[in-house]
């Protein structure tokens, strides 16, 4: 069929039935295991699918069921959250414990401290968070569901500040120093609603993108790898928010959290800045408490939207500016409007992964609404940079639906060997880059690869 643009509206994620005929049952194989008995395996292998659809069938399951352990170890069995949540209701700061009065990240709109909590004679640590004045977004926050890139809330209470914590930049809040003395009659400190969350962030992405020039640098690749991964994080971030019927924040950097994952054993630990962490977003509200009004020019759409503050319509605009960010290029808006030419600023080209994290900017920072590409294939374009197929699958065959199911079968086989001989090998335990790697060959299909290629290459 002749070559179509990709519009806004065309799904990467929604394509027509699969074509292959060689799948067996699947409801027969979420069960299959290497116990099963010869009888109930010699029905399957009598089924038209036959060998290969059994085979083909039991990756998929296997992944599926992978996907789902590695999320749990990521964020933790669903059932102990929600016993926690009913252990914390009702308590305040003296039912806490203050493990630091500093902050241990202050985010564009609440400080974190890290606070210890004994639950089921274990002593967990969690984060307290307190907003900014004026910047809460507590309503929005209370029902999100779980999930890997949205910050989960435990609980909330209001109480005054302990006198021990420090907020920087209040009046009555600095420490005292251990030179100076009390005052008689010290003001009372601040009453102030407090939520506590189940994850400890460690800084925010602008931390981390203002402290990576020299890795950028001296190691580009792995930089922009990292890069794509967290702009991955996010855009699933992002589409889980939008089911919701809830629209992210202030979507900057400076709003956007980074958590250590769980400590690899010693002989796997990266050097420090090397290691891919968690990124939450936690910056939330209602669809409908806050509509902006649409402008009467596409040009005065393009430039409002990029210099105010993330609303909903404007969640492409702003991970595109996000790319340029990660990759220390100046996206500021007197910088874009100064291109008279319509040009967005270059990218240079310092990895395998910088000519497709252009393609991906331009497409969403494009000035027709109509042209710009939605966050869900955004998402599904960050797989195929991170994954493949790459460009040089296609130099020998022509680009197929065929040629890209099998792709998609003889990759799914391979990472399901490479997961097993590293555990064999007891090399290296499974994390958050491979449980993104197991959602992408879990949900990926022949006619999504076809499109997102058609539109990435």
């Amino acid at each position: 069929a002749p070559r179509k643009p990709l519009t806004k509206s065309q799904s990467l994620v929604e394509p027509p039935a699969r074509s292959s005929p060689q799948k067996a049952p699947s409801a027969s194989l979420t069960e299959l295991t290497f116990g099963t008995v010869d009888g109930e395996l010699g029905q399957l292998l009598e089924s038209p699918a036959g060998v290969c659809g059994v085979v083909l069938g039991c990756h998929e399951a296997s992944l599926a069921r992978l996907s789902a352990l590695l999320q749990e170890e990521l964020v933790g069995p669903e059932e102990r959250q929600q016993l926690l949540e009913a252990e914390l209701a009702g308590k305040r700061w003296a039912a806490l414990g203050v493990l630091d009065p500093q902050p241990c990240c202050q985010s564009g709109d609440a400080w974190y401290f890290r606070v210890g909590f004994t639950f089921q004679h274990s002593q967990l640590q969690f984060a307290a968070k307190v907003p900014k004045p004026c910047c809460s977004s507590l309503g929005a926050q209370s029902s999100l569901g779980t999930h890997c890139s949205i910050q989960r809330l435990l609980g909330r209470f209001t109480d005054r500040l302990p006198r021990e914590l420090v907020l920087p930049g209040i009046p009555g809040t600095q420490s005292q120093g251990p030179s100076r003395e009390e005052p008689a009659c010290p003001a009372p400190r601040p009453v102030l609603q407090v939520l506590l969350c189940a994850e400890v962030p460690q800084q925010t992405l602008a931390d981390f993108v203002k402290g990576s020039h020299a890795l950028h640098r001296t190691s580009p690749g792995h930089y922009e790898r990292l890069g794509c991964l967290l702009l991955l994080q996010l855009c699933m971030g992002l589409e889980h928010l939008r089911g919701q019927n809830v629209a992210q924040g202030d979507l900057c950097p400076e709003n956007l959290l980074l958590v250590q994952c769980p400590c690899p054993p010693q002989s796997q630990k990266e050097p420090l800045g090397l290691s891919l962490p968690r990124l939450l977003i936690s910056s939330f509200f209602k669809v409908q408490e806050k509509q902006r009004p649409r402008s009467s020019s596409q040009e005065q759409d393009w430039s409002q939207a990029l210099a105010a503050p993330s609303p909903p319509a404007a969640a492409e605009l702003n991970v595109g500016r996000l790319i340029y960010q990660i990759l220390h290029v100046d996206i500021s808006l007197e910088n874009i409007l100064g291109f008279r030419s319509k040009r967005l600023p270059e990218i240079p080209l310092l990895s395998i992964y910088s000519a497709g994290l252009k393609r991906l900017a331009s497409l969403l920072l494009h000035r027709d609404p109509q042209h710009r590409v939605s966050i869900e294939q955004a998402r599904a374009i960050l797989q195929v940079l991170l994954w493949g197929p790459r460009q040089e699958l296609f130099a020998r065959s022509r680009k197929s639906l065929e040629l890209l199911r099998s792709w998609l079968q003889v990759k799914r086989a391979l990472l399901l060997l490479r997961f097993a001989e590293n555990s064999a090998g007891a090399r290296v335990s499974p994390g958050l880059e491979e449980w993104l790697c197991c959602q992408y060959f879990q949900g990926a299909t022949e006619h999504s690869l076809y499109q997102v290629t058609q539109v990435l290459y």
